[in-house]
């Protein structure tokens, strides 16, 4: 029995009909480069998106059971035995520490009236960026991380599938995920605690599979060129050579094909989140329950605005709703938004989008609804399955079976869903202070990228704050000016 992932986005951007067609159909001329990662697909379609707030249904919890699904090699009855013990007893470990670590405090949530860094969400990239700040200066400064959903139920990093890959178009986005994969790999000495097993983030060693057509063909050739350039292992397949490579799927209509050979694959986002966490509280970050609900202003009669008549107004304070509805006031020096899909909502508060001058432009992040379904490929056992899902039945089975004529035997499991942090106008990462604030940074617009770019972006921030400049790779061109600007820079391989 194999088991797969198969990751549908919907979302409500106003192209939404270019996003089906680059992963809808494989071999459409608009869209002549397509991805499959190999045991896992993943497809766009339209629809609007869900409302955030319904993420506390049940519906949107992750399980236990789905958790594991996203395992594609079929071990032995021993093996597999083990192998859920020993998750079984990590994951209850965890949540154990973690039960601990929320019960400390609730009893200790001494919420400090003012602090160096705060850091709104504490999500994957929020405590990558709690880390490396305190890893670098343990006690030069307090720092905070303010979370609103403390046990991740509607995260964006535990309802994900935790893919990694370098196969992209930018040479940024290949430098952290280069990164990244050389980080995850010594994971046990970067983010080991004292007394604590070290993370184990169950990582799953399969390359992303690309397939271009021949409008297709020159654009991933010259992707090709610049990941090796850069270091990345990627293989460019003829249609008899990916035939020969993988005899299950179809090459009608393929031109070229590429394929991750190493530092490619996916991981347990959850693991990963609690790992970061665990380190970044030990080298004394303080994690705080609670929402962001507004800003304080000061206006700045000694500061003016170029070519502009309006008053300039800084912002050091913010005030946040803890979990008992306490309003809390706190001063900070510097402030780090990483809040993920709700990154526009928190920039609409600090005016970004209804400010005058640079800040009219609104920050273009919004969350984009993501589903997952995972399911095996074997012979139902007499009995029909009855899945509610008529989208997968009518749209998507029948070109999943085309390309892989194995796929008209497949059987669906479960689903779960989760959201991305939409950048609505290029799908790219958006990082670094915006240009009115001058100690407000943000970490946010991945689309879908977030967790396999987390360790390189946390270390670039911490770079950018404390150096003043990016030392190791230069993300100048993810800056919020491009959106003020509106120059889009555009990632042709996005998934």
């Amino acid at each position: 029995m194999n088991r797969f992932i198969l990751g549908l986005q919907f979302h409500n951007f106003r192209h939404s009909s270019k996003i089906v067609n680059i992963f809808y159909n494989p071999l459409s001329v608009s869209s002549p480069i397509s991805v499959w990662k190999i045991l896992s697909i993943k497809l766009a379609t339209n629809s609007n998106t869900r409302a955030f707030k319904d993420c506390d249904s049940e519906s949107h919890k992750i399980s236990a059971e789905n958790t594991t699904t996203t395992t594609t090699w079929t071990p032995n009855a021993t093996e597999e035995r083990e192998s859920a013990f020993k998750r079984t007893f990590r994951v209850l470990k965890e949540d154990l520490w973690n039960i601990r670590n929320s019960q400390i405090n609730s009893r200790e949530q001494r919420i400090p009236s003012e602090v160096d860094i705060a850091i709104i969400g504490g999500g994957i990239m929020g405590s990558s960026i709690a880390y490396w700040l305190k890893q670098r200066a343990p006690e030069s400064f307090n720092l905070i991380v303010l979370e609103r959903d403390p046990t991740y139920t509607c995260a964006s990093t535990t309802l994900s599938v935790g893919g990694i890959r370098q196969q992209f178009s930018l040479p940024e986005n290949i430098q952290l995920s280069l990164f990244s994969a050389s980080f995850l790999r010594n994971i046990k000495r970067h983010l080991s605690v004292l007394d604590q097993d070290p993370p184990d983030i169950a990582f799953q060693p399969h390359g992303y599979l690309f397939l271009a057509t021949e409008d297709g063909a020159a654009q991933m050739e010259a992707n090709h060129k610049l990941q090796v350039e850069l270091g990345a292992k990627i293989d460019l397949l003829s249609p008899s050579k990916l035939k020969e490579k993988f005899p299950w799927i179809r090459t009608d209509g393929i031109a070229l094909a590429s394929h991750g050979l190493e530092n490619e694959g996916w991981f347990d986002p959850w693991s990963l989140l609690s790992a970061f966490k665990r380190k970044a509280i030990s080298l004394g970050a303080q994690y705080v329950d609670g929402e962001v609900i507004n800003f304080e202003f000061d206006k700045e009669h000694e500061k003016i605005i170029e070519e502009s008549d309006d008053p300039y107004y800084s912002v050091n304070h913010l005030l946040v709703k803890t979990k008992t509805g306490d309003i809390k006031k706190i001063k900070f020096a510097v402030l780090i938004v990483a809040a993920g899909p709700s990154t526009g909502q928190v920039a609409k508060m600090l005016r970004i989008g209804t400010g005058p001058g640079i800040l009219k432009p609104p920050l273009p992040v919004e969350p984009s609804f993501l589903y997952f379904f995972p399911f095996q490929s074997e012979e139902p056992d007499g009995t029909d399955l009855d899945v509610d899902y008529t989208f997968f039945n009518k749209s998507v089975w029948p070109v999943l079976a085309e390309r892989v004529p194995a796929f008209e035997k497949i059987k669906m499991l479960s689903a779960w869903a989760g959201f991305y942090d939409y950048n609505t106008l290029d799908q790219n990462a958006i990082v670094g202070h915006h240009p009115y604030y001058n100690n407000i940074f943000f970490a946010t617009g991945f689309s879908g990228h977030g967790i396999q770019m987390a360790p390189g972006v946390g270390r670039a921030v911490m770079e950018l704050i404390l150096d003043g400049s990016y030392e190791s790779i230069d993300l100048t061109r993810f800056g919020v000016k491009r959106v003020i600007m509106n120059e889009p820079l555009l990632e042709r391989n996005i998934v």
